[in-house]
């Protein structure tokens, strides 16, 4: 059979699919985007709050994360932190598209490794859930 250029009728040109969403136990205390309420962390990856980070005062205080759900990371950039130069990505929400702080992918400095591979969101787009008192 001879092949055509043209689609057949039936084919349905494909849309962008939804972003999946992930859910966070309700048996623990989450962290969530204040903006649209999606999961961000668990309480039990929370590393740090603001103090100790000696980072360049973000507009809201950070906190410090092991891991996280439902974001996205741009690309990497170098950044002068007070703790000394960082390649760092900024994070948003997966669902909202907000800038939610950033990833360190790099630290330069020895003292500074830890760092490496873990997330800061900043408090002003964050919102407690479940079990908080």
């Amino acid at each position: 059979p001879e092949l055509s250029e043209e689609p057949p009728a039936e084919m349905v040109k494909m849309t962008k699919s939804k972003t999946f969403q992930a859910y966070l136990p309700n048996c623990h205390r989450t962290y969530s985007c204040i903006h649209c309420r999606a999961h961000l962390a668990n309480h039990d990856e929370l590393i740090s709050k603001a103090s100790g980070l000696n980072v360049i005062a973000p507009p809201s205080p950070p906190f410090f994360f092991f891991s996280r759900v439902n974001v996205g990371c741009g690309p990497a950039e170098e950044r002068v932190l007070l703790t000394g130069l960082h390649a760092v990505a900024d994070i948003y929400c997966e669902n909202c598209k907000t800038t939610l702080g950033w990833k360190y992918e790099h630290a330069f400095e020895s003292s500074q490794k830890y760092k490496e591979g873990k997330f800061i969101i900043e408090l002003a787009h964050m919102i407690k859930d479940n079990g908080w008192e």
